[in-house]
């Protein structure tokens, strides 16, 4: 199947309040087949038409696309994606490096300039893009009405187990990353080192979560911090069992323990321990790094605790949260005791 990509990027200020939009057609140009648009925060002009361009091949892709030609109003990556310009720009390396991996994917891709007039419905989902990336960066609180900067906490899901795959409880034991789970921390890692932006990065102490973390800092130039209060529950008794085999071991604890978040597994620890030691965690966080980015590593029940605490909900959210493997998160704390969650279990880039 053929399409045609029209995509469009841009700032406001380059760098500046940044978006994309992509539009993907039918080969005839009749049939809109997909649309996407995304803010994507302060960058610049370049940035963003990348962006755009990856978003309408990703999505090509996701379509069943085999051959694609792409019309874009930007020179340069028209000619740095044809290879008659070279890449210089470091930020935008990566980028071209990622398009190519997509583009590698179709029988055939071709690039072609066309005017800026050509392009409007592209144009305009990256303009309404930009005007929400815009208007973030003038009430970066959005509805909270919180007042000056956020510490950002991105909360980063470590990467599959042996555990995981079996589905068993895993707490204080310390299985390595799978294959497969080194290469999500990797994905997680590129993704998060073209972001750019972090202070630093904080984990667990246990292995899947540090090396998940490393990942990352070595793609940020950055060391690792270790928070022990970042750990895992402690399943006591249940640690490496199934959900079925705990439940038959201990019927009635295990029955309560999905309904109170005070009741803690034999010998284990309960959510509301771990709430106490996640606030420990977060409270030195933001006072290290107030007004700063961090990447903070950990696992399954820190990470809804820290959006439980960003969305001051109560206990019942941590049974009805779901975070995948290598998934991001995003919460943020405000000098005035507000919080906001930006974003819950991304995994795009894993795919």
């Amino acid at each position: 199947m053929k399409v045609i990509i029209e995509s469009d990027g841009g700032s406001r200020g380059n760098p500046g309040p940044a978006g994309f939009g992509s539009v993907v057609r039918s080969a005839d140009h009749a049939i809109v087949l997909a649309e996407i648009k995304e803010a994507i925060g302060v960058a610049t002009n370049n940035v963003a038409e990348y962006r755009g361009l990856i978003a309408g091949l990703t999505e090509a892709a996701r379509l069943g696309a085999t051959e694609v030609d792409a019309m874009l109003d930007s020179k340069l990556v028209v000619e740095q994606m044809s290879g008659r310009w070279k890449v210089k720009n470091p930020d935008i390396a990566n980028l071209h490096w990622e398009a190519r991996n997509l583009v590698a994917g179709f029988d055939r891709v071709s690039f072609t300039w066309i005017p800026r007039e050509q392009n409007s419905h592209a144009d305009r989902l990256a303009n309404e893009a930009m005007d929400a990336a815009a208007a973030v960066a003038s009430n970066p609180a959005g509805w909270t009405g919180a007042q000056g900067a956020p510490t950002r906490l991105l909360l980063l899901r470590h990467g599959q187990t042996e555990l995981s795959v079996q589905r068993r409880y895993s707490g204080r034991g310390n299985p390595a990353l799978t294959d497969l789970g080194r290469r999500q921390a990797e994905a997680a890692a590129e993704y998060i080192g073209r972001r750019g932006g972090i202070a630093a990065v904080v984990t667990s102490p246990l292995q899947r979560a540090y090396d998940t973390a490393a990942a990352a800092a070595k793609a940020l130039g950055l060391d690792v911090v270790v928070d022990d209060d970042l750990i895992e529950t402690d399943f006591g008794s249940w640690e490496g069992l199934t959900f079925s085999e705990a439940a038959d071991r201990d019927p009635d604890i295990h029955g309560k323990w999905l309904r109170d978040t005070t009741i803690a597994p034999p010998d284990g620890e309960s959510f509301a321990d771990v709430q106490v030691r996640v606030h420990r965690a977060c409270d030195r966080i933001i006072t290290e790094f107030g007004g700063a980015t961090v990447l903070v590593v950990s696992h399954v029940t820190p990470i809804k605790t820290v959006l439980q605490m960003a969305l001051d909900a109560g206990p019942s959210i941590l049974y009805r949260l779901h975070l995948d493997l290598a998934s991001l998160s995003i919460a943020e704390f405000y000098p005035d005791g507000k919080a906001s969650v930006r974003l819950v279990n991304q995994t795009a880039y894993l795919d």
